[in-house]
């Protein structure tokens, strides 16, 4: 899950990052109105943490351009306690959900997990794909009932391509979905070749089926055979 932090309180900002970096999140950071509405105009996000009350900026107009850019995208405001209508307006906006200052890591965490369970997963902890188990709360995968020892980025790309099942997926979008940024700076895709064909390999041991189609010049879909 990749996760665009936009928050102007540094020390909070590193926190915020750290800690969900340990919970497994890809995490990318504005400090700022003017860094933020670059990323959102380049890249795509599954969560937005925003904080609305930014020195450079608007934060409630941010939540219009996410929702204009990216749809699917979901926003979660970070507010401080005094700023009733700025967070109901935000949810008129198209916010998920929202979280006042102070609050605990722990419970940021949480919030995450249910809009991303109310957004991708239909509310569900479980994924289901034929053979195929997701438990998301557990990041843990079962074929046959059977669990799968997976890399972190090999379950990012299964869980990725399942909700995104019977729609072609570009090496460039798997790309970005689990390096972020950082795939500005490589020259070349074809370590994504090498992350397939290990979970194509890995799903065949457990005695599952290849859903996983390579569309020749496009990129991949995780479809019924």
């Amino acid at each position: 899950m990749k996760i665009l932090i936009i928050e102007d309180e540094r020390d909070l900002l590193d926190s915020i990052v750290s800690y969900l970096k340990g919970e497994g999140f890809l995490c990318e950071q504005a400090p700022d109105y003017l860094t933020a509405e670059d990323k959102l105009a380049v890249h795509e996000y599954d969560l937005v943490i925003l904080d609305i009350t930014l020195p450079d900026g608007n934060g409630l107009e941010l939540i219009k351009n996410i929702k204009n850019l990216h749809t699917q995208t979901g926003i979660l405001i970070i507010s401080a306690k005094n700023s009733l209508d700025d967070k109901l307006k935000g949810l008129d906006f198209g916010a998920d959900d929202y979280i006042t200052k102070p609050f605990h890591l722990a419970e940021l965490n949480s919030r995450i997990n249910a809009i991303n369970r109310r957004r991708n997963l239909q509310g569900k902890e479980r994924l289901t794909f034929h053979e195929i188990e997701i438990v998301t709360s557990a990041k843990q995968v079962y074929v046959k009932g059977e669990e799968m020892d997976l890399t972190k980025k090999e379950y990012e790309l299964l869980l990725y391509l399942i909700i995104n099942k019977n729609r072609v997926i570009t090496r460039e979008a798997v790309a970005e979905h689990l390096w972020g940024d950082q795939i500005d700076f490589v020259d070349n895709y074809d370590f994504i070749y090498t992350h397939i064909k290990n979970l194509r390999r890995k799903i065949r041991e457990k005695g599952g089926e290849d859903y996983l189609k390579t569309v020749y010049g496009m990129g991949y879909k995780f479809t019924e055979k």
